[in-house]
């Protein structure tokens, strides 16, 4: 009788993924990151990188007396009030990338509590939630944001104005709110959730330690890809006259009041605002979309 001796098989354990693999699978989200870090190292050191103040004004170099024209002097040229346009996009990432991350930030954390809350409950509380939540979705984002800013008092705090994030995280939560349920939904099922449960842990211990870090993912990857929404959105509302205000630089106030009127005579004063607010959103869509594709093991199927 031959007695077949079965060789125990090999458990392969899943590699860790480094960043060294993000690069070599995403080249364009790395491209889009370091894009991204030079616009914080920009933002960052800025009295050092500036050439100039940017609330110096030079009366000389306006437009308005024939001056302003890129140059050594101004390499990017200047604006209707003399101010140097390279210093102002400079010290206008600072604004832009502030308000982009806190506002970004805040929709997404309150988006992401709401979603798991409305999910772990369900019944009535998952009902009245969603129906909320399609009351807020129905609204346009700018018009939306223009309603939080007329409710909420202007508070500036540190230089940073409180009432334009509010304004913008808003418009947000409701989407990341959306796409979290689905995520938290499949958890809530799982045997580990019912033991939690069983062992009469609280329902917020229950959805801030085993349910909120298992959607991290999703977190990840709209939190990025808000902040360059947001950055977008808050050139809107300063072009419209609703965000940031006068001296403080900002790429949507170079795209508006004065400057507008000269855009057939001098260009540059609309081109190079446009263009830093396209590379932002740009690369933080680039990287957003490399994280999805990385992150998501669906997209690996």
């Amino acid at each position: 009788m031959n007695l077949k001796v079965s060789t125990p098989t090999k458990v392969v354990k899943p590699s860790r993924r480094t960043f060294i693999d993000f690069i070599r699978e995403q080249p364009l989200g790395f491209i889009g990151l370091i894009m991204i870090i030079t616009m914080f190292f920009a933002a960052i050191f800025a009295p050092e990188v500036a050439p100039y103040n940017p609330e110096d004004v030079d009366f000389e170099a306006s437009p308005a007396l024939g001056g302003g024209q890129p140059s050594w002097e101004h390499p990017l040229g200047a604006d209707a009030f003399g101010r140097d346009i390279l210093s102002r996009l400079i010290y206008g990432a600072r604004t832009a990338l502030s308000i982009g991350f806190f506002s970004a930030m805040l929709g997404c954390t309150l988006g992401a509590i709401i979603g798991t809350t409305s999910a772990y409950f369900g019944g009535k509380v998952d009902l009245i939630i969603q129906r909320l939540i399609d009351l807020m979705l129905s609204f346009p984002i700018v018009i939306l944001a223009i309603v939080v800013i007329a409710i909420f008092p202007k508070t500036v705090v540190v230089g940073i104005d409180i009432n334009v994030i509010i304004a913008i995280a808003i418009p947000f939560t409701p989407k990341v709110a959306r796409v979290i349920r689905s995520q938290a939904l499949t958890i809530v099922t799982l045997p580990y959730i019912d033991a939690a449960k069983a062992a009469g842990y609280s329902s917020s211990r229950i959805i801030f330690r085993h349910i909120l870090p298992n959607v991290s993912a999703p977190f990840l990857i709209m939190l990025t890809a808000f902040i360059g929404q947001a950055i977008l959105l808050e050139a809107s509302l300063s072009f419209l006259g609703l965000g940031v205000v006068e001296p403080t630089p900002s790429w949507g106030l170079m795209l508006s009041g004065v400057n507008s009127d000269y855009y057939r005579t001098a260009a540059w004063m609309i081109i190079y605002p446009g263009l830093a607010v396209s590379i932002a959103v740009f690369s933080f869509n680039l990287l957003g979309d490399s994280l999805r594709d990385w992150l998501d093991p669906k997209l690996k199927l």
